[in-house]
């Protein structure tokens, strides 16, 4: 319970606006390389904002949640013919409907266990639907699909850049908002109930399954919008993306930066990417090449940050301030 933080203070309140503005500035300032690869991580702070909402709110640990993410990227591969566009107000749903119908049926079976086994069962059906990918030529195999023109959204060209920045900023935007509402909406007290002390909720005569598959559903669904972003900025998906590498990465973006509030997992996804780049590009010092050993440097970030400060960067912004207001 202590490791998560659904309120902010107002300082914390402060920096996330301020982190607002830079988005909105940053392709007037920065390169393009640089804007798309911020884009990248708003696609990816969207996808750990969909995990935070098993992790952090309902307390479900899953370890197959980038299956949900790579199916929409797939969707949108199918559903784009070779040689034209397709419409976004009809693929975008149909991607996020396919995501969500198949963490419905997974979650099914999932939600009904607990602890240790729902880890392991999540892990499971993701290793099922990614190995039907990888070994299947008719669905791309593991060379992946490309994804030759991005869709086509009528009122503005996603095929600009800074048009599909901005609508990745605004999809980002709206999801935050969504699910923060939903956090404190009576459903989401239920989720958080369930994460203190699920007997205690069945107890009082909540069906705690039943919140638990939807929870599972919406954060598929979710992941899903994620996924058909990803897609569509990069034009290619491979069943990498459905891997448990993926799915551990959005578990480190969202424990960096903070369970339980959605604006942790936003700058824990920013956080993770830009350190997962500076580690890469570490110098050669003597005959150790530190960048080649970006894993290690990235798995002690992570150790060092859950031994010293449990609920993440936000958490430990909180912790700084009152301990300055206190001195004050």
């Amino acid at each position: 319970m202590k490791a998560n933080l659904e309120t902010l203070p107002r300082s914390l309140q402060a920096i996330v606006v301020l982190g607002l503005l830079a988005l909105l500035g940053f392709p007037f300032v920065g390169t393009e390389f640089y804007a798309q690869m911020v884009a990248r991580m708003m696609i990816l702070a969207i996808f750990a904002m969909s995990l935070d909402l098993l992790l952090g709110v309902t307390g479900l640990v899953s370890l197959g949640h980038a299956a949900f993410f790579g199916l929409a990227g797939y969707a949108l591969a199918f559903l784009t013919p070779a040689g034209e566009t397709v419409g976004l107000w009809w693929t975008l749903p149909l991607a996020v409907a396919a995501a969500g119908f198949a963490a419905l049926v997974i979650g099914f079976f999932v939600v009904r266990t607990q602890g240790i086994y729902f880890i392991m069962v999540t892990m499971a059906f993701a290793q099922m639907v990614f190995f039907l990918f990888f070994d299947n030529k008719i669905l791309g195999g593991s060379d992946g699909i490309y994804v030759n023109f991005r869709p086509a959204a009528g009122l503005f060209d996603l095929d600009n850049k800074l048009v599909f920045y901005y609508f990745t900023l605004a999809v980002l935007l709206l999801v935050y908002v969504f699910l923060r509402r939903l956090l404190f909406s009576p459903f989401g007290r239920v989720l958080a109930g369930i994460r203190v002390n699920e007997h205690r909720m069945r107890a009082i005569g909540f069906s705690t399954f039943g919140y638990k598959l939807a929870a599972f559903s919406l954060a598929g669904s979710l992941a899903g919008l994620a996924g058909y972003l990803w897609a569509a900025q990069s034009g290619f998906v491979n069943p990498e993306l459905m891997g448990f590498q993926m799915s551990a990465h959005a578990i480190m973006m969202v424990v960096l930066g903070g369970m339980g509030n959605f604006a942790g997992a936003i700058i824990g996804a920013f956080a993770f990417e830009y350190l997962l780049e500076w580690f890469k590009d570490l110098p050669t010092i003597g005959a150790v090449h530190l960048g080649k050993h970006w894993q290690l440097w990235m798995g002690t970030f992570i150790v060092l940050v859950v031994v010293l400060a449990p609920r993440g960067l936000l958490g430990l912004a909180e912790r700084v301030s009152q301990r300055r207001k206190a001195r004050q």
